[in-house]
């Protein structure tokens, strides 16, 4: 899990300074895919089994954050 956290939290972050997301937003996002993790508590994982959780949370955190700008395109007035 820590992996999962790490990684959410740089892309959140770096989505928040590409002016991508509120700031607000970056919790929310780490939240949502620490939730959607799913962990096979391997007790020594190798730098592959690590790499490839940066890899997925990275993913997830952009997925997450483009069905929230999805909804808050939505959301506005025409």
């Amino acid at each position: 899990m820590p992996a999962v956290m790490n990684a959410a939290n740089e892309q959140a972050v770096a989505l928040f300074l590409e002016e991508q997301i509120h700031f607000l937003d970056i919790p929310r996002l780490i939240d949502v895919v620490c939730d959607r993790h799913q962990p096979d508590l391997t007790a020594a994982p190798s730098l592959d089994d690590v790499l490839a959780v940066d890899a997925w949370s990275r993913q997830a955190v952009r997925e997450a954050a483009a069905r929230l700008n999805a909804r808050s395109t939505a959301a506005l007035p025409a």
